[in-house]
């Protein structure tokens, strides 16, 4: 038991810096402790918002203040581009028909194949989903120890992304909103038709559920200005959060009353 005593006395400060930990020289190898160097300090934020709602923009302000952005949304693309985690199973479940003349994943064909049929779209997200939030655990590995990592993802509240496993999930969820008719005219004026815009917001999450899963909300009704103003409240509550983590203390709030205020002193100010 002593010698096990001295090596744990010798190990504390090491495992206080993070990383991964060997054991004295002459200590068994039994005794290597791994941990994730971001395990408990960094702090995982997913953010997501509906179509227009200006997301992508919220999460371009937040990494202006230092956080760490993963597009969640692209890493769906890189898991099916040649060499990606997902090839191989995609290509296995769904045949030639979705493969290009070079025998990778021909995306259109794909999105042909699984359009409309939950069936098929199922059989896909099982493959697809897991090959995501394997790239999210790789990356997130890779984060300073102090990081504060922004998940930015469209499907937050329909899927598992982001909760691959406890060590690599978002612990606190911003959401951001906009009126319905002003998402609209910003997707239409980015090019989308109308009816496109009204469908895919129809099919996406509706406003109360991403609200009712959200420690923050972000209302983006107003100009460039107004939306920074509101970004930089976001942010003081973000570092009350690492703040609250790093004391040891829940970073949930306990109660409705106090995500409530959270929302509110992002809203109004």
């Amino acid at each position: 038991m002593g010698g096990a005593l001295e090596l744990l006395a010798e190990l504390s400060p090491r495992l206080l810096g993070g990383g991964v930990v060997f054991p004295p020289p002459g200590a068994p190898a039994a005794w290597v402790l791994r941990i994730r160097p971001y395990a408990s300090r960094v702090l995982i934020i997913g953010l997501t918002g509906g179509i227009g709602s200006g997301k992508s923009t919220v999460s371009r302000l937040l990494a202006d203040h230092g956080a760490h952005v993963i597009d969640v949304d692209a890493l769906g693309r890189l898991v099916i581009a040649p060499g990606g985690r997902a090839v191989s199973a995609v290509l296995a479940e769904f045949g030639p028909d979705i493969a290009d003349g070079d025998g990778h994943v021909d995306r259109a064909a794909l999105a042909r194949t699984v359009f409309g049929r939950s069936e098929q779209l199922a059989r896909l997200t099982a493959i697809s989903h897991p090959a995501i939030n394997a790239e999210l655990a790789a990356l997130l590995d890779e984060l300073p120890a102090d990081a504060i990592a922004v998940l930015d993802m469209a499907i937050l509240v329909e899927s598992s992304l982001g909760r691959g496993d406890p060590s690599h999930s978002y612990s606190k969820v911003v959401v951001v909103e906009a009126p319905t008719e002003l998402r609209v005219r910003r997707a239409v004026a980015r090019g989308m038709a109308e009816e496109d815009v009204r469908a895919r917001i129809a099919s996406q999450a509706s406003d109360e559920q991403r609200s009712g899963v959200a420690d923050a909300v972000v209302l983006n009704d107003g100009d460039m200005d107004v939306l920074a103003a509101r970004v930089n409240d976001l942010w003081a509550t973000i570092l009350d959060w690492v703040a609250d983590a790093r004391a040891g203390s829940s970073t949930s709030p306990a109660s409705k009353n106090m995500v409530a205020g959270e929302i509110s002193r992002v809203m109004n100010k």
